[in-house]
């Protein structure tokens, strides 16, 4: 369906298409007309659904016609578990943003950046997207003030669970005024989340889109035997022979995704390695140049990757298998999001062969092989 019978804009259709967006995904089909109407939404959708637009859209338009707001007084604030999904988030503002006759300021905040320039770029922001601990440390700084917030947006809620956030959001909801929209995104529905639900939502408007493997089925995987000293090689023939221009890898550590990113420097490929070590401001550069193509390949580890989501990625490849088979299919899941198609490559040796095999039974679906014994990698 279009996005033209959502509800949106003439302007936000014309920023859609200017930016490659052509047809609204289930979540936004659903979501977008819920939140215009005000109402709360609790959104079910995996990572690479679409989930980010389902809110900023709806999120700026409602802005138009809102008042221009006091300095430092937040309308909207999402909240989000980690850095790079922050800025994501944020750039989405952004980028929609610019388009609208008014403008709207947001701004991304988060833990490992300057809290000082933080403080400071704060001035006329009335959208703005945080990590809870981050949040929390500028509104001690007396930097804000959350109680005149509008719309409340928890994205990613599940993690935000996960990775133990539990009492900062309570504490942030008991900074936000009693009457608001709220919005709730996760990944999964356990019961945690429920009892999030039956304190935050009033009279939701329920959305849950299964996604995942359906977006297997738009991965074209393949499997290529070699030998652990020739993966290295093949990885470089691979991305030049195929004429890769976007290219993630994983690598199962920090050391060696480090040590893949130097071999393909070179030999004359551009990468940046994503992981723990780097300090945010280069996380962020490498992402950023990732996404506007300015970076031919980001060698990322497991728990880095959880930020990157680009909607047209053509190319995973795994370096090294991860542990899990639901790892395996959230690093392929990084590429054929949505509707968009993509190719997940796995360099397998012999003692992986076996964990390989594993990982398809659990996917029930075979992948095709190539053997490499005989391709000539002098040079690469």
């Amino acid at each position: 369906m279009s996005f033209s019978q959502l509800g949106l804009t003439a302007t936000l259709i014309k920023a859609l298409s200017a930016q490659g967006y052509k047809e609204a995904y289930p979540i936004q089909l659903q979501a977008i007309p819920a939140i215009l109407k005000g109402k709360d939404v609790l959104g079910i959708a995996q990572t690479g659904s679409g989930k980010t637009a389902s809110f900023v859209l709806p999120i700026l338009q409602q802005f138009q016609s809102k008042p221009t707001t006091k300095n430092r007084f937040i309308k909207a604030l999402i909240l989000v578990p980690t850095r790079e999904l922050a800025v994501q988030v944020g750039d989405v503002f952004k980028q929609f943003a610019e388009a609208m006759p008014r403008k709207v300021k947001a701004m991304s905040v988060f833990g490992g950046a300057s809290i000082n320039t933080q403080m400071m770029n704060l001035q006329g922001v009335e959208i703005l997207v945080a990590t809870p601990g981050r949040l929390l440390d500028l509104v001690d700084a007396n930097a804000m003030n959350l109680s005149e917030i509008d719309i409340l947006v928890l994205d990613e809620a599940d993690k935000m669970l996960n990775m133990g956030f539990k009492d900062e959001m309570a504490s942030v909801f008991k900074l936000l005024p009693e009457k608001r929209q709220n919005l709730l995104f996760s990944a999964t529905l356990g019961k945690e989340i429920n009892n999030i639900t039956e304190i935050l939502l009033h009279n939701p408007v329920k959305i849950q889109v299964e996604e995942e493997q359906q977006n297997l089925d738009l991965i074209t995987q393949q499997c290529y035997h070699v030998t652990e000293d020739r993966k290295g090689p093949l990885l470089r023939y691979l991305i030049k022979e195929q004429d890769m221009k976007q290219v993630l890898v994983f690598a199962s550590s920090i050391h060696r995704a480090d040590g893949v990113v130097e071999k393909l420097k070179k030999h004359g490929i551009e990468a940046a390695a994503m992981h723990s070590k780097k300090s945010q401001g280069a996380r962020t550069d490498a992402l950023a140049n990732f996404k506007s193509g300015k970076l031919k390949v980001l060698v990322a580890t497991d728990l880095a990757s959880r930020g990157i989501d680009i909607q047209f990625l053509p190319h995973v490849i795994n370096y090294e298998l991860p542990r899990s088979p639901k790892d395996y299919i959230h690093r392929i899941g990084r590429t054929g999001r949505a509707s968009s198609a993509g190719t997940a490559i796995s360099l397998v040796s012999e003692e992986e062969e076996h964990h390989f095999s594993v990982i398809e039974k659990k996917m029930g679906k075979k992948v095709a092989v190539t053997e490499t014994n005989e391709l000539d990698l002098k040079g690469y």
